[in-house]
């Protein structure tokens, strides 16, 4: 990463500063490996920190509101990095007994290197006396859109507001969603329909869920395209889990084991291939995923199904290396989630030159184009038929050496800020 002398990039020099919130990235810390969502905020982080304008950080908590400047941004990245270690838990940090201890600790640290700090109910003032007149306010995280923060900023900091929407799929998919969540997501929503000056979309498909929504509101702010940048892990081999078995090919599918990933398809896919051939004959099925809602049926089939440990494997906690890896050496990522709204791991597969087999959604069509194999949701036929097929060709290339070619036109970080920052 250049040092804190290097800033050339001419890119909005005019802009007297932006301030990034970074509740979410904060608030994550100790909760195992960071989502896509997390892995944005973290991009912008980096970019941010190296480009002429200056930097300042925003972050929540439950005991109000910290903000810092570059030296602090530049402290918090070395932690979130792991080049450096968490601070001590300060006193107020005890007193979240329910967090992770990293979580306190970020925070802590957060405290201490804060440039100006106070409780909620005192941003304006804070942001008044501290940030320069019109610094631009960036929320990547889909966190913090609260109307203290957007009309506090609009009060007091007279900067434009910009906001990244990943997806609206609180809205057209409630029924995958936790409990309220629905509701919370729609309050934020509308927020930013009244207040942002800018959105930013991951994919035209977001923008154009998102703007229905915002057209039923009755207003809809202005926006721009950027797909996100896809930038995957290194393998490392090494880390692959000592329980899974190298002798014949095996799939991997990553995500968050909930309704909308569709895992029970896959599960329906094995099954059937069970009932024609025996299990140990079978490839694997490696499921790379915390557990997460509303699927407590499906969580009892892969406990009590005899493919367990024999035909499916079950992962979580995997870093992104180790993930990588499991990827690298597969057959083929599965990947039959039934809504996205930019959904990582399929470019990141085909990034590292994996065959990818999906459900036929419009962001794949926009971001992926003819790169992977596109199947019904429910067409558990189609997906055995597939799945077979692409064990055997990774069967006859077990003597493979090297690396896969990765798929080309795969969008990239500095595409993403190229445009972004222009207009923030």
């Amino acid at each position: 990463m250049p040092g804190a002398g290097t800033k050339t990039d001419p890119t909005r020099a005019d802009l007297p500063a932006r301030c990034l919130d970074l509740t979410r990235l904060i608030s994550r810390q100790g909760r195992g490996p960071l989502t896509g969502i997390d892995r944005v905020e973290l991009a912008y982080l980096r970019r941010l920190i190296d480009d002429p304008v200056p930097l300042y950080l925003l972050i929540t908590t439950r005991f109000g509101h910290i903000l810092l400047d570059e030296i602090g941004a530049r402290a918090l990245l070395a932690r979130i990095e792991r080049r450096a270690p968490w601070g001590a838990m300060d006193l107020i940090g005890r007193f979240r007994w329910k967090s992770s201890a990293d979580r306190r600790r970020a925070e802590a640290d957060a405290r201490r290197m804060s440039i100006s700090r106070r409780r909620k109910g005192g941003l304006r003032r804070m942001l008044r006396t501290t940030l320069p007149k019109g610094t631009a306010y960036l929320n990547v995280g889909h966190s913090n859109l609260t109307d203290e923060i957007l009309q506090g900023w609009r009060d007091s900091v007279g900067g434009t507001i910009n906001v990244l929407v990943h997806d609206v799929i609180p809205l057209d998919h409630p029924h995958f969603q936790r409990p309220a969540q629905t509701d919370v997501f729609r309050s934020r929503m509308k927020r930013v329909s009244a207040l942002a000056d800018l959105v930013i979309y991951n994919s035209t498909a977001t923008r154009t869920d998102a703007e229905r929504w915002f057209g039923n509101w009755g207003r809809t702010p202005d926006g721009v395209v950027a797909h996100l940048g896809v930038e995957p892990f290194r393998p490392d081999m090494s880390q692959l889990p000592a329980d899974l078995p190298l002798d014949r090919p095996y799939f991997v599918t990553l995500g968050t084991v909930e309704p909308r990933k569709n895992h029970a398809l896959l599960l329906d896919v094995w099954e059937a291939m069970a009932a024609e051939t025996a299990i140990e004959d079978l490839p694997s099925l490696v499921i790379v995923g915390t557990r997460g809602w509303a699927n407590e049926a499906l969580f009892k089939r892969l406990d009590t199904t005899p493919l367990r440990g024999r035909a499916l494997f079950e992962y979580s906690g995997l870093d992104d290396r180790a993930a990588a890896g499991l990827l690298s050496g597969s057959a083929g990522l599965l990947f039959p989630s039934l809504a996205e709204g930019f959904g990582l791991p399929p470019l990141e597969a085909a990034a590292l030159g994996v065959p990818v087999v999906v459900c036929d959604l419009p962001i794949y069509r926009e971001t992926l184009g003819n790169i992977p194999v596109y199947l019904d949701s429910g067409d558990v036929y189609s997906w055995m038929q597939i799945t077979k097929q692409l064990a055997e060709k990774r069967q006859a290339e077990r003597e493979r050496t090297g690396t896969p070619s990765p798929a080309t036109g795969i969008p990239t970080w500095t595409d993403h800020f190229n445009l972004v920052l222009k207009v923030t």
